[in-house]
């Protein structure tokens, strides 16, 4: 009984990994948020990694994906690879990093803001750049 009680335990951890990392359904209201964001700008080609020292700060668009702000008006955009429909707008960022940059696949993980309590976390995706055309 044991036995079949720790198999049952170790498929259900696996399907709830696999279900997180697969392909979500796109959210209509948050993907009408970024393109309202990103009205103007262009995208760039895709980095994986950002250095952490020139985040000056981050923004969610719930059930999408998450908005870095760096120096000179540009705006990266992370759609997570999985867990980007566990995205909430209020939610605080902690970010598990190895060494000076945020990279894909790095692992973020959501707190709640009002219990304190962490709710999930997000896989990283590529970093796509956006900034505002020269005139």
């Amino acid at each position: 009984m044991r036995r079949w009680v720790s198999g049952l335990m170790a498929v259900g951890v696996l399907a709830t990994a696999s279900g997180a990392l697969a392909a979500e359904p796109p959210n209509p209201t948050g993907e009408a948020q970024l393109a309202k964001l990103l009205e103007g700008r262009v995208a760039g080609k895709p980095v994986s990694c950002l250095r952490l020292s020139d985040i000056q700060g981050s923004e969610i668009i719930d059930g999408t994906a998450i908005v870095y702000h760096l120096p000179g008006n540009r705006l990266y955009v992370n759609r997570p690879r999985g867990g980007a429909s566990s995205l909430r707008q209020d939610d605080v960022l902690v970010t598990r990093t190895y060494g000076g940059d945020l990279c894909e696949p790095d692992a973020v993980d959501l707190f709640d803001s009002l219990a304190h309590f962490q709710r999930g976390f997000v896989s990283l995706g590529p970093f796509v750049p956006y900034s505002k055309p020269a005139r």
